[in-house]
């Protein structure tokens, strides 16, 4: 059954009223052998086979978070070292690094509590009730006390509470997107033998399951699976088979910790064993060994690392993405591949009129201008209201009215004008289509009449030839390659009080074809491009039809020229050969659950690192599968958000596009952190090591790498995660998967700045030497000409692809701030004469900040004018 005719019957009779609670089952004219389980019967097996509800994770309390966040090894190197610091006595480095480790604590701490805060009011917190019937009785139960054989009453807008086999059905239409994907509503039927269970999704089957939504009509079920047994359950339990995807970055951090602490403690040794041999005070020796440790103690990177992930979870929070798990952020910037459901994700997940086609053939595509209307038109607006439930439940009948309230004037409108329906034909398996009769005037017998179903119903109804059928069936054709839901709508008019038997019993006349769609969210072709254009490929996966489906890619500008990959052709092929066809796969239709997890799996054994978009029970295996799981917030069940790392509060496919543009931002500041960290301590590593070869004074005492931790700290932590993207942020590819965050070319970059710094700086020292300079100016020449200069460091780093004059135009009032407090301290230490015997400065010249300026602006200069010759070949 094609797009034409697929949910197409979609009219429903008024909605029944029910009985009171506790009014006896005989009431509903079913048969008397219909009383249900008895309460006894009822108890015993809710203790054999437990509550009808779902496993759920754990809530993560604020102590359980806290707990969590100790456990990561970057921070618990943080506490460590401030508790080495606080050991040697240097409570002033220990504090501070303290302090940020506490900062990072509280700051994801209090992200991830609102996180869940959020996710629990998401969460609908009560069970749903359902009406069962028990002893002969309709009672109503909370939801998760529905055992094995309970009947269960369905009516529209009821939630299945568990899945059943019906009993009983009239006009029966459910909603199953939650575990299809599909929106279309699937039609329902009574068996007429003990039937094998079937999967979700298919028309006419005699089974409804749990979640599934009730849109029209009404019935009685006996549930046959609760819980984890039943069809929403089984994708709960495999969830429990899978892992989460570990951080990549966490892993690299720890390793490159490792060897800059390494690093440093081999410098420390070194600078013992000259100390010690050189000038032969081997107590002083450790002191100075322990100083330069202080220095080279790789505590930045653990601090960034930690900082970066609760900012950059806070930043995207204020894009109304929630994100469960902060580590995940930094895998959005690598993301290759967008694996992306259609329903409710790149649709608004609510059906709409997209076109008329009245008898004349005249194509229109609402929303036309009222007054615009031809009077055809108007007439299929009209006359497919009248043929809908007066309060609909079923997304095409909202469609109808929704369209009617727009195309047609209030007194047009039946609820307006005082109409009452008089008479309704549900559908039937030999007549798709209903028909109902509306008396405009209570007091006269005159009814207008109204049909609407599958087109060749409504032909059928209206008695037409060949040749208008042949026209209808063309029509048809050409809205059904649009990916188009198509009804026929058909007017009557009727006298008398005695309706016919069915509806061929009225006379007919064809208005027309109708196509409803579920439109595209409008930020979606343009949040396509940016993706295409960031090297991004995206992938629909759908269990709705291929025609629909590749009309939708189509309207996003997703590419639809490769073959559509259908859930049949996946069932047929091996994991290697599934992974050869996903490599150019765009469009997916018609897929299981479990087959979106093949996909997602098939994907990852190529190397590519998949983002993954649902909001369905069955999205929640992928969800977890993914490398990034995304969550659709308010659409999204409590399955799905729990098993993805994301969760978009609004539910808009652009919001994925600007986390995926704060996930680069972030990974690019990363870098420039961690490049500015690695260049600095070069410098800071020969100028410690330098005086002992030459057998100078040392340079730097606990106080200048105080100082130096002052400069370094908040720059590498705040002022470079607050600088704004990089122009060509979305205009590159994705970073290879297998790519470190301080690649090769980053580290040769990061050694020719501190190279620099250091010649530049060390050759001051050594030309200051041989003057014969007193030890106290030549350690604040020494000393202001490297705090200078790792300024420019910062001015360099601020960006990897643009100009200096360009970063200095990029607002970052954090840097600002910092730089005029260091240019404060600074000051004050050379020209307020206690501070400056604090550091033990001698006083500077005017000669001599001539000289530290020029060392200062020479390696701007030079780095700048580096950066646009060797940009390319070094990656940036």
């Amino acid at each position: 059954m094609g797009p034409s005719d697929r949910g197409s019957l979609t009219a429903s009779p008024p909605r029944a009223r029910r009985p009171p609670v506790d009014q006896p089952a005989e009431a509903l004219d079913r048969p008397a052998s219909l009383a249900g389980l008895s309460e006894q019967q009822a108890q015993a097996r809710l203790k054999t086979d437990g509550f009808n509800e779902l496993p759920r994770q754990e809530h993560r309390t604020p102590l359980a978070i806290v707990g969590e966040v100790l456990r990561e090894p970057m921070l618990a190197l943080l506490l460590v070292g401030g508790g080495i610091y606080l050991l040697l006595g240097d409570v002033q480095e220990a504090l501070i690094l303290l302090a940020f480790a506490c900062a990072s604590i509280a700051i994801t701490t209090v992200q991830e509590t609102r996180t869940e805060r959020v996710l629990d009011a998401l969460r609908d917190l009560t069970s749903p009730r359902a009406l069962v019937i028990r002893d002969g009785t309709r009672r109503r139960i909370p939801g998760r006390e529905v055992v094995r054989g309970d009947l269960i009453v369905l009516g529209e807008g009821d939630r299945v509470p568990a899945d059943a086999v019906l009993v009983q059905a009239q006009d029966l239409l459910a909603d199953e997107s939650l575990l299809t994907g599909e929106a279309v509503a699937v039609r329902k039927s009574v068996a007429t033998t003990v039937p094998p269970t079937a999967r979700p999704g298919g028309d006419d089957l005699p089974f409804v399951y749990s979640g599934a939504l009730i849109v029209r009509g009404s019935g009685l079920a006996e549930v046959h699976a609760t819980g984890a047994a039943s069809e929403i359950g089984r994708i709960g339990q495999s969830l429990r088979m899978l892992d989460t995807e570990p951080p990549r970055l966490r892993a690299q951090m720890a390793r490159l910790t490792r060897l800059c602490a390494i690093g440093g403690s081999a410098v420390s040794a070194l600078a013992l064993i000259l100390y010690g041999t050189l000038r032969g005070g081997w107590l002083d020796a450790v002191l100075a060994a322990i100083t330069i440790g202080m220095s080279m103690l790789p505590e930045e990177f653990p601090v960034v690392l930690t900082v970066f992930m609760a900012m950059g979870a806070w930043r995207i929070s204020r894009a109304r993405v929630l994100t469960r798990r902060a580590a995940s952020i930094e895998t959005l910037g690598s993301a290759t591949v967008l694996c992306t459901d259609k329903t409710g994700t790149l649709t608004e997940n609510r059906m709409s009129i997209v076109e008329l086609r009245p008898a004349d053939n005249a194509t229109i595509a609402p929303p036309t201008p009222l007054t615009a209307l031809t009077p055809q038109a108007q007439a299929l607006a009209l006359h497919g209201l009248l043929a809908s439930a007066p309060q609909p439940f079923d997304p095409m009948e909202t469609a109808f009215h929704a369209f009617a309230r727009t195309a047609l004037p209030d007194t047009q409108l039946p609820s307006r004008a005082g109409w009452t329906l008089a008479r309704t034909y549900g559908l039937r398996p030999d007549l798709l289509a209903v028909t109902q009769a509306w008396r405009p005037d209570a007091a006269k017998p005159a009814c207008i009449i109204a049909a609407k179903g599958a087109p060749e119903a409504i032909a059928a109804l209206c008695h037409l030839d060949d040749t208008r059928r042949t026209a209808i069936r063309q029509a048809l054709d050409a809205m059904a390659a649009q990916g188009l839901r198509v009804l026929g709508i058909a007017k009557g008019a009727y006298e008398g009080e005695d309706f016919p038997e069915t509806p061929h019993g009225f006379t007919l006349t064809f208005l027309g074809l109708v196509g409803i769609a579920d439109p595209l969210r409008p930020s979606v072709p343009a949040a396509v491009r940016d993706c295409r254009t960031a090297g991004i490929r995206i992938m629909m996966i759908t269990g709705d039809y291929p025609e629909t489906a590749r009309a939708i890619a189509r309207a996003a500008g997703i590419d639809a020229g490769a073959t559509v990959l259908t859930g049949d052709a996946i069932a047929t092929l091996s994991q290697p050969d599934l992974q050869q066809r996903a490599r150019t796969a765009t469009v997916c239709a018609r897929i299981m659950p479990e087959q979106k997890l093949r996909i997602v799996q098939a994907l990852k054994a190529d190397d590519a690192i998949v983002a993954m978009t649902g909001d369905g029970v069955n999205d929640a295996p992928s969800l977890k599968a993914a490398h990034i799981g995304i969550a659709m917030g308010g659409r999204g069940t409590d399955v799905a958000r729990e098993a993805a790392a994301i969760v978009l509060l609004d539910d808009d496919f652009g919001s994925i596009v600007t986390a995926i543009r704060l996930g680069r931002r972030i990974y690019d500041n990363l870098r420039k952190a961690m490049g500015f960290i690695f260049a600095v301590h070069v410098p800071i590593a020969g100028l410690a090591l330098l005086p002992l070869v030459l057998g100078d004074p040392i340079i730097f005492a606990p106080i200048h790498i105080a100082f130096l931790e002052m400069v370094i700290d908040p720059v590498c932590t705040l002022a470079f995660e607050a600088e704004t993207e990089e122009d060509d942020i979305m205009r590159r590819p994705p970073r290879p998967p297998s790519e470190p965050l301080f690649s090769p070319p980053l580290i040769v970059w990061s050694l020719l700045q501190g190279l620099l710094v250091f010649i530049l700086v060390g050759g001051i020292f050594m030309f200051a030497t041989l003057r014969a300079m007193p030890a106290d100016e030549l350690r604040a020449l020494t000393f202001v000409s490297l705090v200078l200069s790792i300024v420019s460091l910062i001015l360099v780093n601020r960006s990897f692809s643009t100009s200096l004059v360009t970063a200095i135009r990029r607002p970052n009032a954090t840097l600002v701030w910092i730089l005029a407090m260091v240019v404060a301290v600074l000051a004050a230490s050379v020209l307020a004469p206690p501070i400056r015997g604090l550091f033990r400065f001698g006083p500077l010249h005017w000669h001599d900040l001539a000289l530290i300026l020029a060392v200062a602006a020479t390696v701007l200069i030079v780095l700048e004018t580096a950066k646009i010759f060797w940009r390319d070949r070094l990656r940036f």
